[in-house]
């Protein structure tokens, strides 16, 4: 197992749920290592915030051999009651083309 990342102190504009799903959006079949890289959060974090968005409808998945699949809920419409009108789709377009503009630079 990899190290646990450093903590973060203070605030950030983006929770650890918006940047799992956005991970989850970006790739195929992710493993839950590589969400923990990528959004630097540990292992355990990740699995927590996974079954969150299952539980609350924004996730699914199913086991394909080892790997998981998951399967995102575009229609999903955000928790906030300021954000009602928005989609998770909506929220996702930005987040993954923000992703792979910075991939590529």
């Amino acid at each position: 197992m990899g190290e646990a990342p450093e903590p973060h102190t203070g605030w950030t504009f983006l929770t650890s749920h918006a940047r799992v799903l956005a991970a989850i959006a970006g790739k195929h079949r992710p493993r839950v290592r590589d969400i923990a890289a990528h959004c630097l959060l540990t292992e355990r974090a990740v699995q927590k915030i996974i079954s969150d968005l299952e539980d609350d409808g924004y996730l699914t998945h199913e086991r394909e051999g080892r790997s998981n699949v998951y399967r995102i809920q575009p229609g999903t419409i955000l928790r906030h009651p300021a954000e009602a009108d928005l989609t998770v789709a909506a929220l996702l377009s930005l987040l993954v083309q923000h992703d792979v503009r910075r991939a590529a630079g």
